[in-house]
């Protein structure tokens, strides 16, 4: 049975058995299993009325944001979310290159949508195809959503995705928590971005009720540890997903005596190589922390620890839908998903997939080392990647942030975004680097650092929507500083 009927069958199904139990919860009110089905096939009926081809969601997160993409998804018209971080520049490029006619709520970065030739309807925006740009790009058939995810450019690529790759996902996720029968789950990620996404899918899938708080204490990537902590003594969800940043402040936080809920049975961490030491901390605490894998391309999840296949330190096994390979240099080949194309390329889309980063196969548990282009030769010859050395250092709770370099240089060099500036001494700062030293090799050690204070945050362009270093940008606006961090003598071999 093809995967997007298996869900809607699912849907349908949890509308007979469960007609009272809630599906969806927001900060205005809820909804349930036996009322979602009609909500779905009302939006539907008016998406096709108002002959929408392709419709960018640019809401909060919340009831509607589900309820429009489920729509989407059952007109088999293209949605294309909209991240609520993007500039004005980045807003823009997406409607322009993906040829939205529609656009559901409101943009970001101060973007008028009548400027750019839409009007106001009972939906949202509109544009005639008249005023539509000449030279949008056309889409793989077969399109269903346009992820954009911002890189480490300034403009956003946009990989498109079919309704197949999404649920074969989701259906894995749901088979990989089942063990645990999470019945609520909390959104804490903006649903203009995959990962979170795709697991409401696997939510519903399973006829969990899923909460979705407006303002949860996330936003940005950035953390406000009172209200999340609210939010989830009052949701008391059994699952969460979060991105290692969000993992270090929650555990900062228990530090400060701030608790997590009981009931919580599955804890999903992704987006970035996570520090050991905070993996057992975690541990430690008694969290059900699982650390997976996974990449837009291939419509998020590919590896994840659950409780009964479970290794520390690595992101887990291949879910059920896709198998991994190691390349001969290292590479991490992923067989049985990928995208249907990048948004204006016509290049064929390999497969295997080869996602771009370094990995070791143990036993079927897979280790990421590291970006294949982010790995960095020093003056004597030596390969480091730079998250390695950069997780090591994030490990100790005094450094939230940390940005390695040593391309050509015979020492390598650090910028640290400290936790609580007002508390941390440079005193305990060389003692976190001396910590973080003996347990890397001479060639990966860090020399010379710069303590900086403003964090890199994806409204400033030094972090991607995921909370990885856009590292591009950041050694561009720090290129001086680190010049000025070297010995008079080696200051040459920077270039």
């Amino acid at each position: 049975m093809p995967a997007p009927d298996h869900f809607w069958m699912a849907l349908n199904q949890h509308a007979e058995s469960r007609p009272t139990r809630t599906a969806l919860q927001d900060d205005n009110g809820s909804l349930t299993y036996g009322e979602l089905p009609g909500q779905i096939v009302d939006r539907s009926k008016r998406l096709s009325e108002a002959g929408c081809r392709r419709v960018a969601l640019a809401l909060e997160n919340g009831c509607e944001w589900i309820l429009w993409d489920l729509a989407l998804l059952h007109t088999d018209l293209v949605c294309i979310p909209m991240p609520t971080f993007f500039s004005a520049g980045q807003v823009t490029h997406l409607l322009a290159s993906a040829d939205v006619d529609t656009v559901i709520g409101d943009l970001p970065g101060g973007v008028d949508p009548a400027q750019l030739g839409f009007r106001r309807t009972s939906l949202g925006w509109q544009r005639p195809t008249s005023s539509m740009p000449s030279t949008a790009a056309a889409i793989p058939e077969g399109t269903c959503k346009i992820t954009f995810t911002s890189g480490t450019t300034g403009h956003p690529k946009g990989v498109c995705l079919g309704a197949n790759a999404l649920m074969a996902v989701a259906l894995s996720l749901q088979a990989a928590c089942a063990e645990v029968t999470p019945e609520r789950h909390l959104v804490l990620l903006p649903l203009g971005v995959l990962l979170d996404n795709i697991g409401v899918y696997a939510a519903l899938l399973a006829g969990a009720s899923i909460q979705l708080p407006e303002h949860s204490g996330v936003r940005n990537n950035t953390l406000d540890i009172q209200r999340l902590s609210q939010v989830l003594q009052q949701a008391q969800p059994h699952s969460l997903v979060l991105v290692p940043q969000l993992l270090h402040g929650l555990l900062r936080a228990a530090e400060a005596g701030i608790q997590l809920p009981t009931s919580l049975r599955f804890i999903a961490v992704g987006g970035g190589r996570i520090a050991p030491a905070l993996l057992d901390q975690a541990a430690r605490l008694h969290w059900p922390v699982y650390e997976g894998y996974g990449l837009s391309e291939c419509a998020s999840v590919v590896c994840l620890n659950r409780p009964a296949q479970h290794r520390p330190g690595s992101v887990g096994k291949a879910l059920p839908h896709v198998s991994i390979s190691i390349a001969a240099d290292g590479e991490v080949l992923v067989h049985g998903s990928g995208p249907l194309g990048y948004l204006g390329s016509v290049d064929p889309v390999p497969s295997p997939w080869p996602t771009g980063d370094i990995g070791r196969l143990d036993d079927g548990y897979l280790t990421i080392l590291g970006r294949k282009k982010n790995q960095f030769i020093t003056a004597f010859g030596r390969n480091v990647n730079p998250e390695w050395v950069e997780a090591e250092l994030t490990s100790d709770p005094a450094i939230a942030q940390a940005f390695v370099h040593g391309e050509a240089l015979p020492s390598n060099l650090a910028l640290l975004v400290v936790a609580d500036p007002a508390h941390v001494s440079h005193a305990q700062i060389k003692a976190v680097i001396a910590r973080a030293n003996t347990d890397l090799p001479a060639y990966a050690r860090v020399h010379h650092w710069l303590v900086i204070s403003q964090p890199f945050t994806a409204a400033n362009g030094l972090l991607t929507s995921n909370g990885r270093l856009r590292r591009e940008a950041i050694f561009q606006q720090y290129q001086q500083a680190l010049l000025d961090l070297l010995p008079e003598e080696s200051t040459h071999e920077i270039f």
